[in-house]
Parts: C-alpha cells; structure tokens; sequence
C-alpha cells in the first residue's frame, strides 16, 4: 500500500494563526502529500503523550486521590430525580463491584457482556470489570436472541449482565448452547448492588494486584460491529487505543473537556453498546467532565432529561439534530410563525457561513448588520431551541453520518458548534473532526491527532494511528487477528481530501450503485440530504445494474401529521397516503431540488412511498440508524422491480 506515495510531495504542517477559547496551545496544520497534483494523504501529529503504563483502570482511582469532593456522574433515580456522584464516590462504587466479580470467580482475562441502555449502571460495570481484569463485551439491549447468542458465544463470555429480567429470560433456552456462560445478572433486579456486598469479605490488594497486571496494550473490550451483511466481528481494542483516542480528543476539543467558566457537563443519550458513545464516556471520565446517562431518545422522556441535567455538551448524530430542527419549525409552523422561523433559520445559517469565513481566512465575518439581525432572531427562535436542549448547550459532537453544510452552519449561527467527526468501531471513535476555530462546513474535518489519513487509487478512505484496533476477535486462530496491512486500516468507505486536508465522506465502497451504462453513484449524499425534509423519515437509493437511479421513501409521522393540518385536512396514518398527489406532488418537488446536486445520470428519476418506515426492530436500520441495504432489497423487492416497469 506505501509504494505509491513514496514519491509524493510533501507539504509541511504549520502553525495554524488561531489559539483556542481558553489561550490553549495553536493548533497544527496537517502535513499534506500530494500525488499528482492532488491530496492523497493528510497527517496531525499527537497532540497528547502516548501511555506507557497502567490501564482504564486507574482512572477512577486517580480521580478519587486529585479530586475526590469534584462532581464525576450526576445519577438518575426513580421518580427522575438526579443526584450527584463524587470521584471518591464512583471510585468507591468501582472497587466495591470489582470485588463482587471477583468474590463470583471471574478471573483477569474473562469476558463479561453487558445489555443494557445507556444508563449509569453501565460506566459502573465498564470500570469495575476492567479494575478486575476483566474484558467487557457491549450487547444491543435491541439485539435479537440469535444476535445476542452469537456474540456470547463468539467473545467466550463467562458473564451476562442484562437491564431487565425480560432480556434475561429470552435467552434461557439458548443457555444450553452457551457453556461458557456461568452468570446471568441483571440490573432492575439490583444484582449490581448484591455483587458489591458479594465481595465484602475480598481484600482490597486483590483489585490492586489485578490493575497491575493491566497495560497500555491489554485488551479491553470486544465491541461487535453492527454489520450491514454478514456476522458481526469483535473488534479487539486495548486501553491504549482508548488512550490514545481520549487524551487526543480531550486537548483538542478543549471547548468541550476543559471550559474554564463552568464544569462542563454532557448527557450521554446515544448507545453506551455503540464505540462513540463509550469513548465520549471515557472521555468524560478522564477529564472530570460531569456525565449523564439518559436511557431513551424518545422526546417524551430525553426533553425532560436535558431540562433536568442542562448539559453544556451534547454527544448526537445527525439525525437527532435534523429532527430537533425539523421540530422546531413545525411547532412555528402551528404557531403561525413559520415565516419568522424560515428567515432566522436563513439568518443564522448565512451567520455560521460567515463565522467559517472568518475562521480560515476566507472573509471578514459576521457584517454588522448580520449581527444585529442574529440578535433579533435569538431570543424568538435560537434562545428557545437552546433551551429545548436544557439551556446551557454550546457544543455537539456529532457523527455517525454526514450532517450536511446547511445544518451545521444553521447551529453554528444559532449558538451551537458542531464538531463533526468520522470515524468506526475499529479506530476507537474519531479519526477525524472539526477542529476547534478551523471548521470547514460539510466536511468531517481534519485528521484526529495522532492520525494518519490516506486515499487510496479507488477513492477508498485508509487510516493510521495508535487508537486504530490491535485486531478482529477470532477464537478459532487462538485470539487476536491482524485487522491492518502495513499500518493501514481499509475503512469501505470513500472520501475526498481537499487542498488543506479536510476530508469529505462521498459514500461507502460497497454502497456504490453502478447503473447499466456505467455511471457509478454514491447514494449517501442525496439520501442525506432528502432525509433533511420534514415529512421524510427515510430514503435509501436504488439502481445497481439498472437503467437510472430510483429512490424508496419512508414517511415521518410527526410530519406528516403536522403537514395535513396545515393545509386544512384531517390527520391520517401516512400508509393511507399512498398515491396521494397532493404528497407525491411535495416529495416530487424534495427529489427536484436534490437532484440539483448531482449530474443527470446520478439525478432520481422515480421514487415509491413505503406503506412502513425503516426501523432497527424490523432489521432495516442498524442501532447507529444505518440502513441494512440489502435486508431492504429483500422486504421491498416488489417496490423496487415496480420502479422499473414501462409505464
């Protein structure tokens, strides 16, 4: 793979003219290589020293001796009622559980499954099973029973904990098949609190002896991929690709880790099971940012956590932000503010688009009279979105997919930055991410310290770095299993990188339609885009080896609901609105101006409206909201050989 670039030019990284909000050091241009004329591999040196010694572990142990009165974890009890969870607490909490491991039989290198939601109860068990030695091993709390025996059998885990006796008890007639498996304990039953009493009688060397045989390069954790075809692979990280991608994430987004003004806070509501959201845990954990775990992403249930807990960070992806967008201008819409609402959005849009110009030199910023419009709108419609995420948010991380230019400069200008990131279960989080005062809208931004990132000749995205996995899980082969060639992690997905080393994600590898005369599609960027749209849920693109390229739409109910009564009609179950032409005539107009984007032979000629949205429990989507292309292809063949037919 390196033979290629050996004769590229190089260009050197240099200081970039901006120091963060707190005076925190400059930041460093990525060192560019270029390969006939373009950009073929971009690279950020570490911002953070590599670990050399102790593990995960320490962490709530080193929080207790710095700072044991600093408030680590606000805890959600019953009743919704949030209390607040010192280092010397959790460090507590930690050791008590680890002992209770212990005291159950569990030796340094099992593995223990945990399914559950995001909940505290989680971050306790991560920390205790790894101050025992241990190797946890996330399960989807969605999982089905053949999914979640699968990753039982394949980790070897000796240990299950599930949230609820429900999960637990789906599995009991696979135990038989499972003779690894030795516990099964579960969270609403309180076996987490009899664990700890379990371990009273352990002495308290016996963690410590354990947490030193732990280093940078034992493993940590077998989290599974969510797999769009296929079995999932564990992939094998160690602490120190969580070190290495923490402490880099931790100086660089400095905003977010270490605001000097006020403790930072972030309500964690995306999957703990999920790479991203355990990494921003850890993250948190590390720096004593005070975190929060919220179960449910329903808005009847997360709107009142963010009000209660008034995070200054959220951790997100893009489709929570376009449907908190796309539900504050239906509440304006019914208002009889939609107009209002319309040219704010415009306002603060054209005002993040102005903030980047200033960033990267490109312009002077903010006019005055963009300002004094920005201050207009904020207290009519940017202050009440603000305060629909708990008030105090400044900062989302967000990933997952593309966010899109259009939002991320609109948050940008209604007060909310987004750092943008890519990256996959296997590089431990973040590969790349909006730097901090250097944003490129609508790219995923430069390379993550300590990251390496290289196009190869087919446009395939290839990363490097200390936080990329030591390996796939293979208990056949004995172990662990090579997962890069020379240094490199093929990643499947496709990318771009411009003159200053931003990367843009253009779709994945095996996504890529190839119609019958030859044009070769990414479908990710119209898809994201049209799912931007207020009465779109979903849209996934159709077309291989056919003669154009067509599209399958799934209906969002809120909208839908919110649409009907604008224009003076009953509300109705949008199945009922096949065929409507007043909604195919809407749509129609979404898939025009979206094919304004790409070139004809890319551009949508014809779309079906599904009766069903795409959900997880259906199969169609992952639990990161991916779709599952081909399980769709399978449910929906009939609708898409329709989309062929003569008319």
């Amino acid at each position: 793979m390196s033979t290629p670039y050996q004769n590229a030019t190089v260009s050197s990284g240099a200081p970039v003219s901006a120091v963060d909000y707190d005076g925190h050091p400059v930041l460093v241009a990525p060192e560019i290589r270029r390969l006939d004329g373009a950009v073929r591999e971009v690279s950020v040196p570490p911002f953070a020293p590599p670990v050399t010694h102790g593990s995960l572990a320490d962490l709530p142990y080193e929080n207790a001796e710095a700072a044991p009165d600093t408030v680590v974890i606000s805890r959600k009890l019953s009743g919704g009622r949030w209390t607040d969870v010192t280092a010397a607490r959790f460090a507590a909490q930690v050791q008590a559980v680890a002992k209770g491991l212990i005291a159950e039989g569990l030796m340094p290198g099992d593995r223990i499954a945990v399914m559950a939601r995001t909940t505290y109860d989680w971050t306790l068990l991560d920390f205790a099973a790894w101050a025992a030695g241990l190797v946890t091993v996330p399960v989807y709390p969605t999982s089905s029973v053949f999914q979640t025996r699968w990753i039982l059998h394949d980790s070897g885990a000796v240990a299950l904990v599930t949230e609820t006796a429900a999960q637990a008890a789906a599995l009991g007639p696979e135990l038989p098949h499972l003779p690894d498996l030795r516990h099964v304990w579960v969270m609403e039953k309180d076996h987490v609190a009899r664990l700890a009493d379990a371990g009273t009688q352990v002495p308290d060397g016996e963690v410590g002896v354990r947490r030193g045989m732990l280093g940078p390069d034992t493993l940590a954790t077998l989290i599974y991929t969510s797999g769009t075809t296929g079995r999932p692979k564990g992939c094998a990280l160690s602490h120190g690709n969580f070190f290495a991608e923490v402490d880099n994430a931790v100086e660089l987004l400095h905003p977010v880790f270490k605001a000097q003004d006020e403790q930072p806070s972030v309500l964690l509501f995306l999957p703990m099971s999920h790479v991203f959201g355990r990494m921003v845990a850890i993250a948190c954990v590390r720096a004593r940012v005070r975190l929060g775990h919220a179960p449910s992403l329903a808005p009847d249930d997360l709107l009142p956590d963010l009000a209660a807990f008034r995070p200054t960070a959220l951790l997100t992806i893009p489709y929570m932000l376009e449907k908190i967008y796309n539900s504050a201008r239906a509440k304006a819409e019914a208002g009889g503010r939609v107009t209002v609402f319309d040219r704010a959005a415009a306002v603060a849009q054209r005002y993040g688009e102005a903030l980047e110009a200033r960033q990267t030199g490109t312009g002077s910023g903010p006019s005055r009279a963009l300002k004094t419009q920005r201050a207009c709108y904020d207290p009519l419609v940017y202050r009440r979105l603000r305060a629909a995420m708990g008030g105090r948010v400044r900062y989302a991380i967000c990933g997952g997919s593309p966010l899109g230019r259009r939002l991320a400069a609109f948050y940008a200008g209604a007060g909310i930055e987004i750092f943008e990131g890519y990256g996959l279960t296997e590089t431990t989080g973040a590969s790349t991410v909006t730097p901090p005062l250097k944003p490129r809208l609508g790219t995923v931004g430069w390379p993550m310290p300590g990251t390496r990132v290289r196009i190869a000749a087919d446009g395939e995205i290839l990363l490097a770095g200390e936080h990329v996995l030591r390996g796939y899980w293979d208990p056949q082969a004995g172990g662990v299993v090579p997962a890069t060639r020379d240094g490199w992690l093929a990643t499947g997905d496709l990318g771009e990188l411009d003159d200053e080393g931003y990367l843009t994600i253009t779709g994945r590898k095996k996504e890529l339609l190839i119609t019958a005369g030859g044009k070769s599609v990414a479908p990710a960027p119209l898809e994201n885009w049209l799912r931007q749209h207020p009465l779109i849920s979903q849209v996934m693109l159709v077309g291989d080896a056919r003669p154009y390229v067509a599209a399958l739409i799934t209906l969002d109910p809120d909208g839908i609901t919110h649409w009907r009564q604008m224009i003076g009609k009953h509300p109705v179950p949008p199945e009922l609105l096949i065929g409507d032409e007043e909604l195919t005539a809407v749509i129609q107009r979404a898939l025009d101006e979206a094919n304004k984007l790409v070139s004809r032979p890319e551009s949508i000629r014809r779309f079906a409206v599904l009766p069903v949205d795409f959900t997880e429990e259906a199969g169609h989507l992952t639990p990161s909201m991916k779709l599952r292309r081909a399980q769709i292809l399978a449910d929906f063949g009939t609708e898409v050989e329709g989309l062929y037919e003569q008319r």
